[in-house]
């Protein structure tokens, strides 16, 4: 399918990378093109090369792909208005922080890290056409029965990943939420103090 891509821009206080200025997150994906491996493939290197306190790289991913049975399970899992649009998305991606370590040391800074690793992974994906959109509304107890999850790992969120799809598909509500202007709060208020 070749959707036009909507101009989201975001405004800047001062210029930043296209990559960064131009990432936004849609809830319309193409529901019948097949993921791009290599695009894939190339998002989830760039979260394995994410910063991470003493390189302890307390992250974890189940990455399901659209007409798996583990994508229809990790959609499932989803909550409220995410089950509307997500499981149109190519990949569902459960992310999981390693808050304590295999020998049951904690790990304090694991949710930062992985916010760190999904923020690399989201970069990379609008870096190679692909859009991410990431949810918390999630039921964490049904991504915590996942295979493969160890006790230490914490459900956060379910990432949906792939490419653009036609926003008139979307309820009426979720095509305003989708062509409505990108705003953040201003600069200024987000520093609480600056010396």
């Amino acid at each position: 399918m070749s959707t036009p891509v909507l101009e989201r821009t975001a405004e800047t206080s001062v210029p930043l990378l296209d990559v960064l200025a131009e990432r936004w997150s849609p809830r319309a994906f193409d529901p019948t093109s097949p993921i791009d491996e290599a695009k894939l493939t190339g998002a989830l290197e760039a979260a394995r090369w994410a910063p991470s306190a003493s390189n302890t790289q307390p992250w974890r991913f189940i990455v399901a792909r659209r007409g798996t049975d583990l994508h229809a399970t990790i959609d499932g899992a989803l909550v409220g208005f995410n089950r509307e649009w997500a499981g149109n998305a190519q990949v569902l991606v459960a992310a999981f922080a390693e808050e304590t370590d295999a020998d049951g040391n904690p790990r304090p800074w694991a949710q930062y890290d992985l916010g760190q690793a999904v923020a690399h992974l989201s970069v990379q994906a609008h870096a190679d056409g692909l859009f991410t959109h990431q949810m918390g509304g999630v039921d964490r107890e049904a991504l915590r029965a996942l295979p493969g999850v160890d006790e230490r790992f914490t459900p956060v969120s379910v990432i949906a990943l792939g490419e653009l799809g036609d926003a008139s598909a979307l309820s009426e509500k979720l095509q305003e939420r989708e062509t409505a202007p990108r705003v953040r709060r201003p600069l200024d208020e987000t520093i609480i103090a600056s010396a």
